[in-house]
């Protein structure tokens, strides 16, 4: 049965295999740091990584080119695109 996330608890448990923990162990006994610390340290690295990954958008050099000749040379609207802005709100000056 999966446990709920508990939000006013700055506590995280991990179950994790003797053989992890021992390597997690040896880590931390040559980073001379403890277990907490090395642990929130490269994971909060990762999860960086992997926000920042999840939040740009890789563009090859020719879709790059693409989108840079789209905002220099704009397509007309077409039906839709005149529909969805006539249909916005009338912003008040």
């Amino acid at each position: 049965m999966p446990r709920l996330a508990i939000e006013d608890n700055s506590r995280m448990s991990l179950r994790i295999r003797a053989e992890e923990k021992a390597l997690l162990m040896r880590a931390v006994s040559l980073q001379h740091t403890d277990l907490t610390e090395f642990v929130l340290k490269h994971a909060l690295r990762a999860a960086k990584t992997v926000v920042e990954e999840a939040d740009h958008l890789h563009l090859s050099e020719r879709d790059s080119l693409r989108v840079l000749d789209l905002l220099e040379n704009p397509p007309a609207p077409n039906r839709k695109m005149l529909a969805a802005a006539r249909a916005l709100p009338k912003r008040k000056k």
